[in-house]
């Protein structure tokens, strides 16, 4: 009887290369989930915006109520959560700010490129303008890198805040941007407030996951 038992027990036991492949298998999935972990709290690169608004600029601010300006890519899907943020942004605002979002359109794409949803989804949020941003001009004027990258003057072209609306990238929810245009278009903030981009990087037409630095 032991005999048979201790064969049976053997027989039962766990084959070595089975408990390697699940190792390996843990160990990557762990591995792809702090690799996804970490790509959706890093921030996509900025360049300093203006701190008056640029005389070249053909983006025409509004002369009594503050503007804010968000640069977006049209293929980007982290930028969907910041249109969502923008749609509050614009409700609590009650008619007291200006806003417009400029998509990239680069100069060697066809003519329907920025024809996506993240355009409908800007163009249908009551009080806001969407534009084509030919070759990234403007975007470069205010010194934008990233896709969703916000950027608050008050009508006298001063700046009062610049980043982004959202915590992390493609994630909706209470933020410190959308507070803080909030705030500041109410009255209640004063000084310039900067916050962290999540998104695509606004120059890389293939929106690829990284993006690459801001060039001015």
């Amino acid at each position: 009887m032991s005999g048979r038992n201790h064969r049976g027990s053997a027989g039962g036991s766990t084959p070595v290369w089975l408990v390697i492949l699940t190792f390996l298998w843990m160990a990557g999935l762990g591995c792809c989930l702090a690799w996804v972990t970490q790509y959706t709290l890093t921030p996509g690169p900025t360049g300093p915006a203006p701190a008056q608004w640029p005389t070249a600029s053909q983006i025409a601010p509004d002369n009594h109520l503050p503007t804010l300006v968000l640069f977006a890519h049209p293929q980007c899907p982290c930028t969907r959560a910041t249109l969502g943020e923008l749609e509050l942004i614009m409700a609590r605002a009650s008619g007291q700010l200006a806003a417009q979002v400029w998509f990239l359109k680069p100069d060697n794409t066809p003519p329907d490129w920025t024809n996506t949803t993240l355009w409908h989804l800007a163009a249908v949020i009551p009080g806001v303008s969407v534009h084509e941003d030919w070759d990234g001009r403007e975007a470069r004027r205010f010194r934008a890198g990233t896709s969703g990258q916000a950027l608050l003057y008050d009508a006298r072209g001063r700046l009062l805040f610049q980043g982004g609306i959202t915590e992390s990238r493609g994630h909706s929810g209470d933020n410190t941007g959308r507070s803080a245009i909030t705030a500041l278009v109410s009255g209640g903030w004063v000084g310039v407030v900067q916050t962290p981009v999540f998104g695509c990087s606004l120059f890389n037409t293939n929106c690829a996951l990284g993006g690459i630095a801001w060039q001015p």
